[in-house]
């Protein structure tokens, strides 16, 4: 057996999570290799910023320490009230972690976050750690919910909840069709959460650390590293088990959207998630747009605005811009009128449109196994209807 030759360590915001807080520490405990053997003792640290606490917490961790495998830092620390809020907790915990990296002059060092009420599986830290090839700037795990607390939510939420992960599936395989990119190659997902996060020091630094938001924090990580030109692999080796409690430490986040979801069995779903047709259109026009501008050539010919509802003076203005992909790409959603949200999807709508996207993906498919591996051909790829696919498919 053999340490990470990358330093990691792990940050856990904790607040009031006596119940909780020694089950997640004993799941990274626990961590083995890919082939099963236990990783040796300090292959990773771990550190639990006790925010505000007013419970057990710190004591629970504290106890804890005389059993980890690992070397594990406790920081009891009271936030100030425009801090103390989810965003605020993590972005606490990871730069006192960044700090111990910097102390040891790891630039190239991991910072892993997860939270209190969640269990890494066995191979987590080795699936994240391997996935940090060259290239890769941070990684972004799976999520799976806790199967006891999801199934006692009932027949009718567990059947709401696997429809929706199987059109999230589909989605995130025609992206990876569409829009493929290197660092991110299929099988991937399209989820950043701080359950399952892990990002190079170096990478943290660059961007200033976690931005500050009250909620969010995770996806505005992600948006801050991409708009940075950094590299995010989502993978879905490196999963995380985490609680489906409705008593959310963050007002407004996910335990609140899974109560409202509960009550009302068929509520809206995530506003992203869109009908299929309007899904390829998306998907189409980002892998179109990310290649010419890759190439130099979103200037060279504006017939792409058409399809996204561009003025020509506002394409001309992007085509000429220096922005990063992901920060043109935004304006593009927010100018182009093609590509404006709908009406979110409900639960009752998705059978339909997990049919069609299935359908979708399954002629693609047949085309991408008739096709040659030339380049790819953009005027094709922009002329492409849902219903009639004839696009050479990327390498």
């Amino acid at each position: 057996m053999t340490s990470f030759p990358i330093p990691a360590i792990v940050a856990i915001p904790a607040h009031d999570e006596e119940e909780r807080i020694g089950a997640a520490l004993a799941a990274l405990a626990m961590q083995r290799d890919a082939a099963g053997a236990p990783l040796p003792a300090g292959s990773f640290s771990v550190l639990v910023l006790a925010n505000n606490c007013r419970d057990a917490t710190v004591a629970v961790a504290r106890a804890f320490a005389d059993v980890a495998p690992f070397p594990l830092h406790i920081v009891d620390c009271q936030l100030p009230p425009a801090e103390a809020h989810a965003g605020g907790a993590r972005r606490a915990a990871m730069d006192r972690a960044a700090d111990l990296l910097a102390a040891e002059d790891a630039q190239d060092g991991i910072i892993v976050t997860t939270d209190a009420d969640s269990h890494a599986q066995p191979t987590f830290m080795a699936a994240t750690l391997a996935a940090f090839v060259p290239g890769v700037d941070a990684v972004a795990g799976y999520i799976e919910a806790h199967a006891g607390e999801y199934l006692a939510l009932g027949a009718g939420f567990l059947r709401r909840g696997r429809l929706e992960d199987r059109y999230l599936a589909r989605v995130a395989e025609l992206y990876a069709l569409l829009d493929p990119r290197r660092h991110d190659p299929w099988p991937n997902h399209r989820v950043h959460s701080g359950a399952a996060l892990a990002v190079r020091l170096s990478a943290y630094r660059a961007i200033g650390g976690l931005p500050m938001r009250p909620l969010g924090e995770d996806s505005a990580l992600a948006e801050a590293l991409e708009d940075a030109g950094r590299h995010i692999r989502h993978s879905l080796e490196a999963v995380v088990t985490t609680s489906c409690r409705f008593d959310s430490r963050a007002p407004g986040g996910a335990g609140d959207t899974m109560r409202a979801r509960h009550e009302d069995l068929d509520a809206p779903c995530d506003g992203d998630l869109e009908p299929a047709d309007r899904l390829f259109r998306r998907a189409r026009a980002r892998g179109l747009l990310r290649r010419l501008h890759a190439a130099g050539r979103l200037g060279d010919d504006l017939g792409w605005r058409r399809r996204l509802g561009l003025s020509r003076d506002a394409a001309a203005a992007l085509a000429a811009s220096d922005l990063p992909f992901s920060r043109l790409w935004r304006r593009v959603e927010a100018e182009g009128t093609a590509l404006a949200l709908g009406t979110p999807l409900r639960p009752s709508d998705l059978p339909r449109e997990i049919d069609a996207v299935e359908r979708l993906l399954a002629r693609l498919d047949g085309l991408r196994s008739r096709r040659s591996t030339g380049p790819i051909d953009i005027q094709a790829l922009a002329e492409t209807r849902p219903g009639a696919i004839a696009v050479p498919m990327p390498r």
